[in-house]
């Protein structure tokens, strides 16, 4: 008797284990697939960004974001793009046909199967996109430096998988910040703030203290003027008050500066210190960061971009400059455009020292030429972006100077 109990007693052992184990891979089955929501996923695909799962590297993609678009350039993976929205104005992509943000049909006609939003549209939206064979997902801009990896490594996830994605969105952002933080490192110390503000019209708005981009002011060596305004509002009043001595805005602002009550008789605008910039600069979270930070500083600073005297600057002898370049390394000039062998050389010794935060494909874009110029401001040279025959001998000298790793 005691040992049918006994037996008894193992079998539904036996069943209540299978029983457990079945129940748990039906909820294992029901929830999300490699989620990175909280980390590195464990495979590539299928991967589970922000509730919504994806099953395999999109085919294509459509970018109805600037921000996002951004993101993608920094992180080098444009290949994939389909389609853009019109304010998704990065010259990187001019290629790509210009859709409307609804018209899913389009973007499927293109080729796409993923479309990038920072938000969310209603349900009608998300279903009509579905009807077309388009999944939208949704990634919300970075509120912090710390939230930037979260932010492209969720955009590399979605691109190349849970782990290959994942893990290049966060090396790509933390050198985004290595390159800032060594601009921050070479601008000289002074006693007197500089205070400076970004006006993205004359109606009283710019970047206020509680915006992602009121952090650049500082790695640029400056005081933000609008500090203790928030919600991008400025008002003139607070604008008079602070006085900048400097005073950045996007292409086009400048004129209407100069022609405005109350704008045109402040100090930097009196004085001629009003400097245009790309307004994709201070508006999205890609490789923009870097060139708003090195433009700020080397605009405030133009000791930062002077030559040294030793060689190093755009006055040395290019004759000479060439002829000591090691064997295989480029020669001339490369410049934004350039394409082949010698760009791919350029790119790999950047690279090498830490400058190129994208992959080298062998064409000079907007990401060698940001290098390049990071490599000249950090070898005291002028900055140009231009790969000029002084610059190439100092890249491939053994006196260049490489980009710090922490």
């Amino acid at each position: 008797m005691r040992k049918t109990n006994h037996a008894t007693f193992r079998r539904g052992l036996a069943l209540l284990c299978a029983l457990v184990l079945t129940v748990g891979a039906l909820f294992t089955g029901c929830g999300p697939s490699n989620d990175v929501t909280s980390g590195v996923g464990s495979t590539d695909f299928p991967v589970t960004v922000n509730e919504v799962t994806i099953s395999g590297k999109p085919e294509g993609v459509a970018v109805l974001s600037a921000n996002l678009a951004d993101v993608v350039l920094a992180l080098n993976y444009e290949a994939v793009l389909k389609a853009r929205t019109a304010d998704c104005t990065q010259s990187d992509l001019d290629v790509l046909p210009v859709v409307d943000a609804q018209d899913y049909g389009a973007m499927s006609a293109a080729g796409a199967t993923l479309a990038f939003v920072d938000e969310l549209p209603d349900e009608d939206a998300v279903s009509a996109a579905s009807s077309a064979g388009v999944t939208l997902l949704a990634i919300e801009p970075a509120t912090s430096r710390e939230d930037l990896e979260r932010l492209y490594s969720q955009v590399g996830a979605a691109l190349q998988g849970g782990v290959t994605g994942y893990e290049k969105g966060q090396k790509t952002a933390r050198n985004v910040f290595i390159t800032i933080d060594d601009i921050q490192r070479v601008i000289p110390d002074s006693d007197i703030p500089k205070v400076a503000c970004y006006l993205t019209d004359a109606a009283g708005h710019g970047v206020t203290g509680d915006q992602f981009h009121a952090r650049l002011f500082e790695s640029a060596g400056l005081t933000n003027a609008a500090t203790d305004c928030t919600n991008g509002d400025f008002p003139l009043a607070n604008l008079r008050l602070a006085d900048p001595a400097y005073i950045f805005c996007p292409t086009g602002v400048k004129a209407q500066l100069e022609q405005t009550e109350g704008y045109k008789d402040l100090t930097a605008v009196v004085e001629g210190r009003v400097y245009e910039m790309d307004p994709t600069w201070m508006t999205c979270q890609g490789r923009g960061l870097i060139q708003a930070v090195s433009f700020m500083a080397g605009t405030v600073f133009p000791e930062l971009l002077e030559d040294t005297g030793d060689g190093t600057g755009t006055s040395s002898d290019s004759s000479s400059s060439a002829s000591s370049l090691p064997e295989g390394a480029p020669t001339g000039e490369l410049k934004i455009g350039d394409e082949g062998d010698e760009v791919w050389a350029l790119q790999n010794r950047l690279q090498e020292l830490g400058y190129l935060f994208v992959q080298p494909t062998g064409l000079f874009a907007e990401g060698t030429e940001q290098s390049v110029k990071d490599f000249q401001l950090l070898n005291g040279m002028v900055v140009t972006g231009v790969a000029d025959e002084a610059t190439l001998a100092l890249l491939f000298s053994d006196e260049a100077v490489p980009r710090t790793s922490a």
